[in-house]
């Protein structure tokens, strides 16, 4: 079959990317947003011939502020909103901005939630009672055309808000089952509040659509990010009980994870609810489809997280303390991608096939077309296996030199037991270039159609700046780029290594020492 997700344009074409997720980058706000830094950051990727840019899903963070445990399958993080976007539509004004100039450093997530609900109050106040008639018919437009996410996020968002921000699990019954009754009284005390998040959605929307296409401009391709599941505590599962692996009281009958592995003795516990694939079977899969459809509204190719869990997933008794104990039970296969495919077309997806991967996973992977991902550092330490070292690999596969689960190279390096780096330096032998930049010319020159690294090793960074260890759930998703140091990055040498591994965009790009027209990254203070 051709699944025309690694076409012929697509093999034809080696790319090159930056791993880094919005928040990541500097702000005045405390947090990377939508506004004139990101439209910079995808100015100077274009400039060092970078053709691709990777982030982490874009849903509104719940449980320790993860992007992998949203509020929302569908909906944007208002978190990401830019203030000074708002400002230049007029929906904030000078004033809201001034004396805001949060510093440099890790994210204060209760700091930003706290502040970014405040601007955005204030600019829907100010947009309720000053925008203009096309204005409104754009914001009733959007509303109309993503009314089958948009009404439940809303009304989940507002619900929250009134019940303290517990989980809907801790709401009361008549709300929880969704007694039509409830819900009718509940949306009309609450319109005004669901039409708050709602005008964040749409706002949200705006900017990433504008953020989306100066991308495109510059012929930097932007690549998502899909968790597989979704968490308990989100409008999905609330709205779609019937889509999930639930007891008669609405509570998780097995939750997700993965057996004991390379990052936890103990296996990762995540806590999602499972599917009940019979069901999303006999709805022709619809919700699947309506996800990859919004997903390919924001970014040009998906990367599917756990993409294993489509062949088996592990099942973990609901109340085990760890993923320990548990059994693999069977998933949709291929049948929901070649289903989705009839409606939606071609979909380009990358599989996050890393962790315990059996002939039925590769078989499944072998039959979509999809390229695979291969991490460096699992070929020299910790993991260790053949398969990620670059003489093993096919031209459909995503390199990286690390993922956000990773330590930074640096940090990695530092932590190889001797006789492991011996192996390493069989392999890699040592040019001075240090192992970050190593990993990334490894990396740059294999014959994998992408060749990936994060920010952090292009900062040539230590463990300080690690984005995520499993297993844990406090501090991570907080690390962010200083200008400093994106200013004082080595973008030459990035380019030089795009031209020399014919990894380089071909379409025009801004001259170097051309100003953006959205602001600078690159000033070191």
């Amino acid at each position: 079959m051709d699944f025309g997700v690694m076409s012929n344009s697509h093999l034809g074409r080696r790319q090159s990317g930056i791993l880094a997720h919005i928040t990541s980058l500097p702000s005045r706000f405390g947090i990377g947003d939508l506004g004139p830094t990101a439209h910079a950051w995808v100015e100077m990727l274009a400039q060092a011939g970078i053709t691709c840019w990777q982030i982490l899903p874009l849903g509104p963070t719940g449980y320790a502020d993860s992007p992998y445990q949203c509020f929302s399958a569908f909906a944007g993080n208002p978190n990401l909103i830019s203030p000074e976007a708002l400002l230049a539509d007029g929906w904030l004004s000078a004033d809201d901005l001034a004396g805001i100039e949060r510093p440099d450093g890790p994210v204060d997530y209760a700091a930003v939630i706290r502040l970014k609900s405040q601007l955005t109050d204030r600019a829907y106040d100010r947009w309720s009672a000053e925008a203009p008639a096309e204005e409104r018919e754009a914001f009733e437009q959007f509303c109309t055309d993503q009314r089958d996410w948009l009404e439940d996020v809303a009304f989940f968002l507002a619900l929250k808000e009134v019940h303290g921000q517990r989980s809907w699990q801790d709401w009361p019954e008549a709300l929880r089952c969704r007694h039509p009754e409830a819900l009718r009284q509940a949306r009309g005390e609450l319109a005004e509040r669901i039409r708050r998040h709602q005008f964040r959605q749409y706002v949200f929307d705006r900017q990433w659509s504008a953020l989306r296409e100066h991308a495109a401009r510059l012929g930097v391709d932007l690549i998502g990010d899909m968790p597989i599941f979704v968490a308990l505590d989100s409008a999905d599962v609330w709205s779609n009980p019937e889509l999930f692996l639930l007891d008669d009281h609405r509570r998780p009958r097995f939750q997700a994870g993965v057996p004991p592995d390379y990052f936890s003795a103990t296996g990762q516990l995540w806590g999602n609810p499972l599917y009940d694939w019979s069901a999303h079977r006999a709805t022709n899969y619809e919700w699947w489809a309506a996800r990859l459809r919004q997903a390919l509204r924001q970014v040009d190719w998906v990367r599917l997280d756990h993409f294993r869990g489509f062949e088996a997933a592990w099942h973990v008794p609901a109340g085990d303390m760890t993923a320990e104990r548990g059994e693999w039970r069977q998933g949709p296969g291929a049948q929901l991608f070649h289903t989705i495919q009839r409606r939606l077309g071609p979909l380009p997806l990358i599989a996050e096939d890393l962790g315990v991967i059996t002939p039925a996973v590769d078989r499944l992977r072998g039959e979509l077309g999809l390229p695979g991902m291969r991490v460096l550092q699992f070929a020299f330490g910790g993991a260790v296996e053949d398969r990620f070292l670059p003489h093993h690999y096919d031209r459909n596969t995503v390199v990286y030199t690390g993922t956000h689960d990773n330590d930074t190279t640096r940090g990695w390096f530092d932590s190889l037991a001797a006789e492991e780096r011996r192996y390493y330096r069989r392999y890699v032998p040592d040019a001075g270039e240090g192992p970050a930049w190593e990993l990334i010319r490894l990396a740059w020159s294999s014959v994998a159609a992408w060749a990936i690294a994060p920010l952090q090793d292009v900062l040539e960074l230590g463990s300080e700046a690690r984005m995520n260890r499993p297993g844990t759930t406090q501090g991570n998703w907080r690390w962010r780029a200083t200008s400093r140091q994106l200013a004082e990055a080595d973008w030459d040498r990035l380019a030089e290594l795009n031209q020399t591994y014919q990894r380089g965009s071909s379409s025009p790009t801004p001259r170097r020492d051309e100003p953006s027209r959205h602001g600078s990254l690159g000033h070191a203070e």
